[in-house]
């Protein structure tokens, strides 16, 4: 059967880069992004080049709607789930009914200022669309996973999440503890849960923040493709965490035995 894969924040960065993958594999994709623009650009361009089935839900996330729209799409085709347009309609009209075998856990962004210099409301949010929203769509996917015996769900984390780093940090650590131990649990049902903990990469994730990316020493940075690859691989081979390319993995072995202080210093400005 044809993996059908829902990625959210999937029009830039390593969500993009989830969603090209896929397409090159054959898959069929269901886009989840704010802007409706570029949404239906990526999915035409997607459409064009490997000539799969693309549907696009524009939600923001953080919005209760926006959210429910995409929870009713990964319970389509779950025992009892409701037909009668409760899933959103595909682009092209129809009402998409084929289960989602493969769900990415993409969308995110960072809040540049410690914690305390941060109003509560941004921090409260911040926290949500890193750990309230991936473990909601999370427990919809299994839903409809859990009955079929299979499925995939990628929770794209941090290597931040190995490291002092504030509330960012923090809740990739929860997304890192939770995919590990989802992968043990539901991996007796065939269903694989991976946490993919990319480094500093090529992305526009601290452009929107407003970070200067030429205070990071170029041998840390990483193409958005190398991160995808790898991570899919380490997927494939039923592992809790990834943590793309050799360098990256010395690091965080490295956080294991470094003082805090110095871990802190150098994971200040990671994704």
């Amino acid at each position: 059967m044809t993996d059908t894969v829902l990625i959210t924040g999937a029009t830039s960065g390593i969500g993009a880069e989830f969603a090209r993958q896929f397409a090159e594999r054959g898959c069929n994709l269901v886009l989840v992004a704010r802007a409706v623009a570029p949404l239906e650009e990526t999915a035409a361009t997607l459409r064009a080049r490997w000539g799969v089935d693309v549907e696009t839900i524009a939600a923001d996330l953080l919005d209760d709607g926006g959210l429910a729209r995409v929870l009713a799409r990964l319970r389509a085709g779950a025992p009892g789930a409701a037909d009668s347009g409760e899933a959103p309609a595909a682009a092209g009209g129809h009402a998409a009914r084929v289960p989602v075998t493969v769900l990415v856990n993409n969308a995110g962004y960072g809040l540049v200022r410690p914690f305390a210099d941060n109003a509560l409301d941004d921090e409260v949010r911040h926290l949500r669309i890193h750990v309230e929203v991936p473990l909601s769509l999370a427990h919809a996917a299994l839903q409809s996973m859990r009955p079929r015996r299979s499925g995939t769900i990628i929770n794209v984390a941090s290597v931040a999440g190995f490291t002092p780093r504030g509330t960012y940090g923090a809740a990739k650590a929860a997304m890192i503890s939770f995919s590990r131990w989802a992968n043990l649990v539901y991996g007796r049902e065939g269903i694989r849960v991976t946490a993919v903990c990319p480094g500093f990469v090529h992305t526009d994730f601290h452009q929107r923040m407003g970070v200067d990316k030429g205070t990071v020493p170029a041998f840390l940075w990483l193409d958005a493709g190398l991160v995808v690859r790898e991570g899919l691989r380490d997927t494939a081979a039923g592992k809790a965490v990834s943590v793309p390319s050799r360098r990256y993995r010395l690091l965080t072995a490295l956080t294991h035995v470094a003082p805090s202080s110095l871990v802190a210093r150098l994971a200040a400005r990671g994704r």
